[in-house]
């Protein structure tokens, strides 16, 4: 087997091991050993093969890891729409009983009902959503 189609070969085994662990290690790895493929296919011999891929191993390693590394810590999308109501306080417009009441939360007005079916909040009570179920708050003191 040529030099050349063994760099390849490495490459490929680099480039799905990047895929499975997603380190930011062996990808940069499966590039330098692309490298040295044309450097062999070129003709250059073992040792100068082996410097190309120290090389580029080191020059892919700084270049793209800190860059993979950065995406990789960029914040979770904010919630929003009804996925970021769940938390947030509310207040108590019509008192809420077993299945009745309504509430302002976030600007507009909801209508609510208690997580405790046994609880109630008078008008003007603050009260915390803890999910929407449907067009209806279910909410907690």
């Amino acid at each position: 087997m040529s030099h050349w189609a063994a760099w390849m070969i490495a490459a490929g085994v680099l480039a799905v091991g990047e895929i499975l662990t997603l380190a930011f290690v062996l990808g940069p790895l499966a590039i330098a050993a692309a490298i040295t493929a044309a450097a062999a296919a070129l003709g250059l011999g073992p040792i100068g093969q082996l410097l190309v891929f120290a090389g580029a191993s080191v020059a892919s390693l700084l270049g793209i890891r800190p860059i993979a590394r950065r995406h990789g810590r960029t914040p979770a999308p904010s919630r929003t729409g009804i996925a970021a109501l769940p938390g947030r306080q509310a207040l108590v417009l019509d008192a809420i009983g077993p299945n009745t009441g309504r509430i302002k939360l976030a600007g507009e007005v909801w209508s609510a009902r208690a997580l405790d079916p046994d609880a109630a909040f008078a008008e003007g009570t603050k009260v915390t959503v803890v999910e929407i179920d449907g067009a209806t708050a279910v909410v907690i003191e």
